[in-house]
């Protein structure tokens, strides 16, 4: 079943690191987002296969905002 990643806070997506279709691993940078001057990595929490990417470089999201959907 896939898992949804959600942002926690609202900020800009700075870089996109995965396509649909990549496999990952725990830690694995999924996208960099910008709040406050702040880079911050929104990472893998378990392994897996990226079913979609729902950001691009540019987007403004908010807290809640699936950026992505990946299943085990």
């Amino acid at each position: 079943m896939p898992e949804d990643v959600v942002a926690e806070i609202v900020a800009t997506v700075l870089e996109v690191s995965v396509d649909a279709g990549a496999q990952v691993a725990t830690g694995d940078t999924l996208v960099l987002l910008e709040s406050m001057k702040m880079e911050i990595p929104v990472v893998a929490e378990d392994p897996g296969t990226i079913d979609e990417v729902k950001v691009k470089v540019g987007d403004v999201i908010q807290a809640g905002h699936v950026i992505a959907t990946y299943r085990d």
